[in-house]
């Protein structure tokens, strides 16, 4: 099959694009990057270096591939300034858009398009299922029109899925990439009280959800890509602390958080108990449901 992926030089993106070059499917990857490290390793992947907010020739490889996955969208792991705030949502929303208007009816099979589990807002200790209406924030605003633009493909008759990532964990960036170094050096634990709950996936998991969608090929609607037992944050930062050896005591206060990083340090204190009750009730079965053999699996230990 012809697979397209935005998005495709970030850590889920690069990690996707493997795992279906070693099956044998051609994958275009599109991006922002001069190159991409696969681009060598193998020849049936394709990279186009563009600004997907902007229309343009990439359209062209939309509209012949079998199955699109979209996940591109700027870090939120930077300082939010007016101006990056609006990167965050033009990187995501205008790219879905352009997505969507290239694609071409009875071609495309399928869209796997992203949004996040940040769209419930603060959720407290509330269990958040697919059902639960969007909270407020700049995110939830993001993750609502993100969704919407992605939903458009429908009109096209596409299957289009809306998966919901939480906090993906794997090997060589990611979240854990960012948490590591402080967690090596002792001051690793969690921010603010740490009693806010942690939507953690396991990134073979995430993969193997996306297998699932495509495969079932009927499938479509909203889909929280989280891990089937979501933990606090003082819990997680325990775990992980445990299979580094290292102690994970030393909390962030909350009025740090958000001293250092503005208002994506507010963002980083809200609670998201979410549960993926579609992916379950649909027959996923998770590989990793307990945070501790997830960490293990990851840091090899």
């Amino acid at each position: 099959e012809k697979i397209l992926i935005t998005g495709a030089s970030g850590f889920v993106g690069r990690y996707l694009a493997r795992i279906f070059l070693e099956k044998g499917n051609e994958v275009t990857g599109l991006g922002t990057s001069g190159d991409h490290v696969l681009s060598d390793e193998f020849p049936r992947f394709k990279w186009i270096c563009a600004d997907t907010t902007l229309e343009g020739d990439w359209q062209d490889y939309v509209a012949g591939s079998d199955i699109i996955i979209n996940l591109a969208g700027r870090t939120i792991f930077k300082r939010w300034t007016q101006t990056y705030k609006q990167a965050i949502y033009d990187s995501r929303i205008k790219t879905t858009e352009n997505l969507v208007s290239a694609v071409e009816r009875g071609k495309t099979r399928k869209l796997l398009t992203t949004s996040a589990v940040g769209i419930y807002g603060d959720g407290a200790d509330e269990i958040l299922t697919e059902d639960r209406p969007p909270g407020t924030g700049f995110l939830a605003d993001v993750c609502r029109d993100w969704e919407r633009a992605g939903q458009k493909a429908r009109d096209k008759d596409v299957k289009t899925a809306v998966m919901r990532f939480g906090v993906v964990l794997g090997q060589g960036g990611g979240a854990l990439g960012t948490m590591l170094p402080a967690f090596r050096f002792f001051v690793g634990g969690p921010l603010g009280t740490g009693s806010q709950w942690f939507p953690w996936i396991h990134i073979k998991d995430l993969a193997g959800a996306v297998e699932f969608l495509i495969e079932n090929k009927e499938m479509e609607g909203v889909f929280n890509f989280t891990g089937p037992n979501p933990i606090p944050q003082k819990v997680f930062a325990k775990s992980l602390g445990r299979v580094l050896g290292r102690p994970a005591f030393l909390p962030a206060p909350s009025f740090a958080v958000k001293a250092a990083m503005g208002e994506l340090g507010a963002s980083l204190l809200q609670s998201q108990r979410a549960l993926p009750r579609q992916l379950e009730d649909s027959g996923y079965e998770f590989m990793f449901r307990d945070a501790d053999l997830a960490l293990g699996d990851i840091l090899g230990k």
